[in-house]
């Protein structure tokens, strides 16, 4: 018998005896990587989904920096009738608020400056900012009483994004990803886009492991595509590379990483291999997906002609429409510069310029092509702004602080109930109500509509079993289809 360093003399070791058990495993696994021809979209994890899914896949639109409720979502009329007046203690209750106002000698009521007005036949209430997603009124449910503990842009996003203020876990994305699998074997399952606003320096960065894969496997991390002409770095071959080169070049890499995988029992070298493989189908599947030479005048008056410049919000959601028609599972778009401390009359209506008529287009396009009522689609941001003015009221120039105890977002399509408000704030847009949803409840609605029973979905990890929503979580029935 040949010798191996796995096999001690004696014979083979409980070690090596399991190691290469695990090796076993693993090549068949990989058995449809290595060959193209038996090539099929990679199942998910046995027994899920758990019960038929009403949505198919999410398009997330995160609107990053916390866009104001108030000005967008939620109209308090009552806040023109006390405008600078001082925050009343019975409405604050002494919650904390950031240090960017505590230094503040008051905290002046501030109205909006817009107007909000009804649309379509259920009547939803919008601010002027948002004229073309009026016109989709009825297809929205706008949660109104959405409420976060994060008060820092960091961790509430985080907590949005993985159901944990902390770094480490995996996001929205990865868990769909490795409980669903993808449908396409061609794409990831998981693609994000970044986009700044039009105008203006964005606030914040972003930080990949917001579509990171945490714990979990690397291969359901979510793949970023990049504005201008290489949405993906490297997908060309080098000069001189043929196909047929490449295609044998990864045919010896996966031998060689197979033997590695054999020695070392580094489940992570399955991932490696996998993306080599994804990379390489990406290399015809990725140009024909941003290939928008075919796209007709109706496109282009859709959404408008931003969508015809790399980088935008409104190209991202023509891309998410082209990425949901190809059944990739999430697909996460970033929008940044919702950050208004100060300046909200010079920069909410740029971000809502950005984003209003590309989103209402998406959902027009879902719709007219059949796939909104598999496709889920959440516009919202990390958390609201706060009723009174940071630095000062004023009736034109003010600007709002991070608000996290209640702020809106908006629902749209795979299995939820459009043209209807959900839960509801006080006068001053500060607390809660009516019908409280927390970021866990979101998240478990989010699974549940894909068929996913949020307590189920779970990953053992430093000896104990993980989720999206933690510990908590509660579907929320009131804002689906019966």
């Amino acid at each position: 018998m040949p010798h191996h360093p796995l096999i001690s003399d004696t014979g083979i070791t409980r070690r090596s005896l399991l190691a290469r058990s695990a090796y076993g495993v693993g090549l068949a696994a990989l058995g449809s990587l290595i060959a193209p021809s038996a090539r099929a979209a990679a199942p998910g994890i046995t027994g899920v989904p758990h019960f038929p899914p009403k949505a198919k896949r999410v398009i997330c639109l995160f609107q990053s920096g916390g866009p104001s409720h108030l000005d967008l979502f939620d109209p308090k009329p009552e806040l023109d009738k006390r405008f600078d007046q001082d925050l009343p203690d019975s409405v604050r209750r002494g919650q904390r608020i950031t240090g960017m106002v505590a230094g503040q000698a008051r905290l002046a009521l501030q109205p909006s400056r817009y107007k909000f007005s009804q649309h379509g036949q259920s009547g939803l209430w919008l601010s002027e900012l948002l004229p073309n997603l009026g016109t989709v009124a009825d297809d929205l449910c706008v949660v109104r009483s959405l409420h976060t503990e994060a008060i820092n842009h960091d961790p509430a996003i985080t907590l949005f994004q993985t159901g944990h203020q902390l770094p480490g876990r995996p996001s929205m994305g990865a868990w769909l990803d490795y409980g669903l699998g993808s449908a396409n074997a061609d794409l990831p399952a998981f693609v994000v886009m970044t986009s700044v606003p039009s105008k203006g320096a964005p606030d914040q960065g972003l930080l990949a492991r917001l579509w990171g894969s945490g714990f979990l496997p690397g291969r359901h991390q979510g793949v970023a595509l990049r504005g201008g002409a290489d949405p993906v770095l490297y997908l060309g071959d080098p000069p001189g590379i043929t196909r047929e080169h490449r295609r044998g070049m990864l045919d010896d890499l996966v031998v060689l990483n197979t033997q590695e995988r054999e020695r070392s029992n580094d489940a992570e070298i399955d991932t490696r291999i996998a993306q080599h493989e994804m990379a390489f189908r990406m290399q015809t599947s990725v140009p024909d997906l941003v290939d928008l030479s075919n796209e007709p005048q109706s496109t282009w008056d859709l959404y408008g002609e931003e969508a015809k410049k790399p980088g935008t919000f409104a190209r991202h959601c023509l891309l998410a429409r082209r990425l949901a028609e190809r059944d990739v599972r999430f697909i996460q778009l970033y929008h940044r510069g919702w950050d208004h401390h100060g300046g909200l009359h010079d920069r909410m209506p740029v971000g809502c310029k950005d984003v209003d008529q590309p989103t209402a287009a998406l959902i027009k396009d879902l719709k007219s092509r059949g796939l909104l009522d598999d496709t889920l689609v959440i516009f919202g941001g990390e958390f609201g702004r706060t009723c009174y003015a940071q630095g000062g009221a004023n009736r034109e120039k003010y600007g709002r602080d991070h608000h996290g105890r209640a702020f809106s977002i908006a629902l749209a399509g795979g299995g939820i109930k459009g043209g209807q408000t959900y839960g509801a704030t006080d006068d001053f847009g500060f607390n809660i109500t009516e019908n409280p949803v927390h970021i866990h409840d979101l998240q478990a609605t989010i699974l549940h509509l894909l068929g996913i029973d949020h307590e189920r979905l779970t990953y053992r990890h430093q000896g104990r079993q993980y989720r999206l929503t933690d510990v908590h979580g509660t579907v929320v029935e009131g804002v689906m289809r019966g």
